[in-house]
C-alpha cells in the first residue's frame, strides 16, 4: 500500500489493487443553486458546530465544502491531490461521499482516502507531507462529542500539512458569505470499504478523476519506524522486566493505530488496548483524554497492574498519560519532561535541537528546560497553526499546548500516539517508572504548578461581557502594584497585559488573544504565579486535578482560567 502514496501517476505502479472503473458511461457535473450561510467562519479547529447544524440544514455542508475548494486558486485545483480522512464520528460517511462528489466536480484530480474513511489528524498530515499533496479535508470535532446529538467538524489542512492560517480561513469565509452555486457530481459512488484505485470518467473532463483507498495505519507506521527505535520499545514491553501498558483509544479513530503498532508491530499484549473499535458515538462518552472522561482508565490505573497508561481523543492528536497507581503527568510537564529527554530518540540525536515553542496558555516548565539545555524558546498563541511557521523555517524542533497536544516538527500537527512512543522511549532508556521521572525532572528543574478551568455551555453573552471586564480591569494602570491578600501571604501585581504576538518568521501581529497577570509574592520575595484568561473559539475541558490547593512555595504557580 505504500505504493498508493507514491507522487508519480504511472500507471506501471507495482500495487497489488487493481484499478477500477465503477461506471462506463461519463458521470454528469450538475450545478446547484443556493443562498449563502452568514456563519461559516472557520476557527482554529476548522468549521465545528452541532451535528444536527451539519445534516438538518439544507446545503450547509455543501455550501461549507464549495467555499473551501473555491479558496483555492483555479490554477493550483485542476488536477491536484487532496487526502480526505475522518474520526468515524456519526455523519463521517455520509460527509467524505459529498466532498468525493464536489471534489471531482470542481476538478481536483486525485483523492487519497483511509479505508473505511478512517484517517487520524496526524495521519493526514503525514501522508499530505509524503505524496505533496495541496492539502487534506479532516473531519473531526477532536475530543468533543459524537452521534446525532453531538458535534461535528470539517477541518481543512494547507500543503504543509499543518492547519489553515488565518489568511485561508478568511478566504473561506469570503466565498462563503457571497456563495450563489455549488457544482457536484451527485451520482458519483464510492465504496470506502475497497482498498485501490478507483477512476471516474466525468461529463466535460479529458482525464479521469481517481480515488484511492488506501490502508489508514501504513504510511504513518512507516514515518514512526524512522523516528523511534521500535526494538528498544519492543524489549521494553515483552522483556523480563515487561512493562505493563494499557492504552485507552476512546473509540476514536485510534484503535486501528493502537493495535497495529503497539500489540502487532511492539508485542505489547491484545488486553493492553481497550476500546479500539471506531463507533460513530464513541461509545457514549466525549472522546477526550482527560481525568473526567477517561475515568475507566484512571481507575484501572489506581489498581497498580499497569506500569504505563496512555488515553488517545478521536481524532488522535491529543493524549494523557499516567503511570503506575494513577499517577497523573499534566500536559505542560509531559511536554518539558519530553524535551529534556529528546536525547532518547534516534531521530533527535541525528537532527538536533532547533528550539521549542509553547502556546502562551502553557505552563512555563518547558522555558526552564529550554535555558538548561540553551535552546530557544517560542511563545504563541493559541492554536496549533502558529506552530507551523517556527517549524517550516527550521526554528523548532518540538512544541506544544496545555490541552494535551504535543509534536515535533515530523510532521504539522498534534500527535497523541507520537507521543505516547516518546514516553516509551524514554523510559526504556532511563530504566525508570513514569512517577520516578517526573519527580526527578522537578528536582532538578523545579516543579511549575498548573490549573485549567473550564465553563461548559456558558452563555456567549455572558463570557463576552465577563472576558470584556476582566480585561478593563487588568488594563486599568491602577490595577498595577495592588496587592492581594492569599491567606498569610500578600502578592503583589508587577505586570499586567494583553499577550500579543509578532511572528517571527513573517512578522505577522496577533493581538487580544489573553489577559495576563504577573504577580510577585512580597513577604517570601519569590514569583507567584501568572493567572491567564482568555476568549475564543477553542473548547476543552482536563486540567491538572493534583496541582489544585497544593502549597506554591519553590516553583512556579500557574493558573488559566
Amino acid at each position: 500500500l505504500y505504493c498508493l502514496l507514491s507522487t508519480e501517476e504511472s500507471s506501471a505502479w507495482p500495487c497489488q489493487y487493481p484499478t477500477v472503473r465503477p461506471q462506463t458511461n461519463p458521470i454528469p457535473v450538475v450545478t446547484v443553486q443556493t443562498s449563502p450561510f452568514d456563519d461559516q467562519r472557520p476557527g482554529t479547529n476548522g468549521l465545528r458546530r452541532k451535528t444536527e447544524v451539519f445534516e438538518g440544514k439544507k446545503n450547509y455542508l455543501q455550501n461549507y465544502i464549495q467555499s473551501l475548494l473555491s479558496s483555492i486558486d483555479l490554477r493550483d485545483r485542476q488536477g491536484c491531490t487532496m487526502v480526505v480522512g475522518s474520526d468515524g464520528r456519526y455523519f463521517s460517511r455520509a460527509a467524505t461521499e459529498v466532498i468525493v462528489q464536489m471534489a471531482a466536480a470542481n476538478g481536483i484530480g486525485r483523492l487519497v482516502i483511509g479505508h473505511n474513511g478512517l484517517l487520524s489528524t496526524p495521519a493526514v498530515s503525514c501522508i499530505i507531507r509524503k505524496i505533496k499533496a495541496i492539502g487534506g479535508i479532516i473531519l473531526t470535532a477532536s475530543h468533543n462529542p459524537g452521534g446525532p446529538g453531538g458535534d461535528f467538524g470539517v477541518k481543512f489542512n494547507v500543503a504543509n500539512g499543518g492547519p489553515s492560517p488565518d489568511t485561508v480561513m478568511e478566504k473561506i469565509a469570503q466565498v462563503s458569505r457571497t456563495l450563489e452555486e455549488y457544482t457536484i457530481c451527485p451520482d458519483l459512488r464510492i465504496d470506502l470499504a475497497r482498498l485501490g484505485r478507483h477512476d471516474f470518467d466525468l461529463e466535460n473532463k479529458f482525464k479521469p478523476f481517481r480515488v484511492e483507498i488506501v490502508d489508514s495505519v501504513d504510511v504513518y507506521l512507516n514515518m514512526l519506524r524512522t523516528i523511534f527505535d521500535f526494538s528498544a520499545i519492543k524489549s521494553l514491553l515483552t522483556g523480563p522486566e515487561q512493562l505493563k501498558i494499557r492504552v485507552d483509544a476512546m473509540n476514536g479513530v485510534m484503535g486501528p493505530y493502537v493495535r497495529r503498532i503497539l500489540c502487532d508491530e511492539l508485542g505489547a499484549p491484545a488486553n493492553a488496548a481497550v476500546n479500539c473499535v471506531p463507533l460513530e458515538d464513541f461509545g457514549g462518552r466525549p472522546p477526550e483524554p482527560s481525568l473526567t472522561y477517561a475515568a475507566p482508565l484512571v481507575d484501572a490505573m489506581k489498581g497498580g497492574d499497569f506500569g504505563f497508561g496512555a488515553a488517545l481523543d478521536a481524532d488522535g492528536d491529543r493524549y494523557m498519560i499516567l503511570g503506575e497507581n494513577g499517577f497523573f503527568v499534566n500536559p505542560s510537564d509531559s511536554l518539558a519532561v519530553m524535551a529534556a529527554n529528546l536525547s532518547c530518540i534516534p531521530y533527535f540525536r541525528q537532527l538536533g535541537l532547533r528550539g521549542f515553542a509553547r502556546s502562551m496558555a502553557t505552563s512555563t516548565a518547558l522555558d526552564r528546560v529550554a535555558k538548561a539545555l540553551k535552546v530557544t524558546l517560542y511563545e504563541t498563541p493559541t492554536g496549533w497553526r502558529f506552530f507551523g511557521n517556527l517549524m517550516d523555517s527550521g526554528s523548532c524542533s518540538l512544541c506544544g499546548e496545555e490541552s494535551f497536544g504535543t509534536s515535533s516538527d515530523h510532521i504539522r500537527e498534534k500527535d497523541g500516539l507520537w507521543s505516547v512512543l516518546v514516553w516509551l522511549s524514554i523510559m526504556a532508556v532511563r530504566k525508570q517508572g513514569v512517577e520516578e521521572i517526573v519527580k526527578d525532572h522537578w528536582a532538578k528543574l523545579g516543579r511549575n504548578y498548573f490549573c485549567r478551568f473550564d465553563y461548559e455551555g456558558v452563555d456567549p453573552r455572558a463570557a463576552f461581557y465577563l472576558m470584556r471586564d476582566l480585561e478593563g480591569v487588568i488594563t486599568d494602570k491602577a490595577f498595577l502594584t495592588q496587592k492581594f491578600a492569599v491567606g498569610t501571604n500578600v502578592y503583589c501585581v508587577e505586570r499586567a497585559d494583553n499577550f500579543e504576538y509578532i511572528d517571527p518568521v513573517d512578522g505577522t501581529v496577533v493581538r487580544n488573544q489573553v489577559c495576563i497577570t504577573k504577580t510577585w509574592l512580597l513577604e517570601e520575595e519569590m514569583r507567584g504565579g501568572w493567572e491567564r484568561g482568555r476568549g475564543g473559539d477553542e473548547r476543552g475541558r482536563g486540567g491538572d486535578e493534583r496541582g489544585r490547593g497544593e502549597e506554591m512555595r519553590g516553583g512556579e504557580g500557574e493558573r488559566r482560567r
